[in-house]
């Protein structure tokens, strides 16, 4: 199973979510077990290009130089506008 790469950035917490999706980026977070949770954003562009090819399959997450393989756990969309509003997270 090949993983999707993808670059994130620490979330700028001065920031709503909805600022934050007017600037192009989606509002995440990244969790996991024995680990602090991690606020993050993501370009929104290029997660909806990885997104349409790995639904299911595993991330390469880069945070500076740090790797992180996750899966997506939730995603949450507003389908009357197929805007993503946040998607999480989980380490493997």
């Amino acid at each position: 199973m090949s993983s999707a790469k993808l670059n994130i950035i620490e979330r700028d917490t001065e920031k709503n979510p909805r600022q934050i999706r007017s600037a192009g980026f989606i509002p995440g977070s990244i969790y996991g077990k024995g680990t602090d949770a991690k606020n993050i954003q993501i370009n929104t562009h290029e997660f909806e290009l990885a997104y349409r090819n790995n639904k299911e399959g595993e991330w390469e997450l880069s945070l500076g130089k740090e790797k992180i393989n996750a899966k997506i756990q939730e995603l949450q969309i507003n389908y009357a506008t197929n805007e993503y509003l946040n998607v999480e997270f989980a380490r493997i």
